[in-house]
């Protein structure tokens, strides 16, 4: 039975994605993997993805260095099923923000868009590599349904073993880019990581105080105060403590 989460992604691609299985003969393949080969970053792969069947193909030989899987044996079954289960939910929320933003793009910025997320993906010897996927749209139809994406997929472990599942939005051809994008939380739960000395400082801040009062009820200095301060805003991601107590109360920090 697919797990829920799966279904919801898989449905997801079906919706953005456009039937279209003869278009793969008049890709010019030879020159895509000539240009990957020499761009690519490390230990990495690249594929092709067809959203709407949810198939994979023309692997690149990275791939058994990278998972140790043969490339004729890759596919987003493989995926689904060796990804990291803490990880699931999020790339649930990912993936369906990135739906999102390809619906509401003009088909001329379609394909001048990279999308970037990085999650952890369990190797054929059982261990987990942390990978960062990018993808661009390659072809598309005139209603704007995705044929086929470009996926790159890079070991990053030894950069970063593990850090915040993040998404951007890559504006090529002089597009804004969109950094770090929040999903809405629909499968994962937010992970709010403060130590009880910043709970209860952020308690206090909801309540209405100001630094100066804070101190004072905490018996502690207006330095270390604003300190806590700084530190809640960079473990929250949040950019002011408006938006800190607005997201306090709708997250259920407190």
């Amino acid at each position: 039975m697919k797990h829920p989460i799966i279904s919801e992604v898989y449905k997801g691609w079906s919706d953005i994605g456009s039937r279209g299985t003869d278009w793969v003969g008049k890709l010019d393949s030879a020159l895509y993997r000539q240009v990957l080969e020499m761009v690519q970053p490390g230990a990495s792969y690249f594929f092709l993805f067809d959203p709407f069947l949810k198939h994979i193909d023309m692997v690149s030989n990275g791939i058994q260095e990278v998972i140790g899987v043969p490339a004729d044996e890759f596919s987003v079954q493989y995926i689904m099923d060796n990804m990291h289960p803490e990880d699931l939910p999020l790339f649930g929320d990912i993936e369906a923000k990135v739906v999102e933003f390809k619906k509401k793009l003009a088909l001329e910025d379609l394909f001048s868009y990279k999308t970037r997320y990085n999650y952890r993906m369990r190797k054929q010897d059982g261990d987990f590599v942390h990978i960062l996927q990018q993808t661009i749209t390659i072809a598309a139809d005139d209603s704007g349904n995705v044929m086929r994406n470009l996926v790159l997929h890079t070991d990053i472990t030894d950069i970063a073993p593990f850090q915040e599942m993040r998404l951007s939005f890559i504006g090529l051809k002089g597009l804004p880019s969109y950094i770090n994008v929040r999903p809405a939380r629909r499968f994962s739960v937010e992970k709010l990581q403060l130590t009880s000395s910043e709970l209860g400082i952020l308690g206090l801040l909801v309540e209405g105080m100001d630094s100066k009062r804070i101190a004072q009820i905490t018996n502690r200095s207006l330095h270390t105060i604003r300190t806590h301060r700084k530190n809640i805003l960079r473990k929250t991601g949040c950019r002011s403590i408006q938006e800190l107590l607005i997201r306090s109360l709708k997250e259920g920090w407190i």
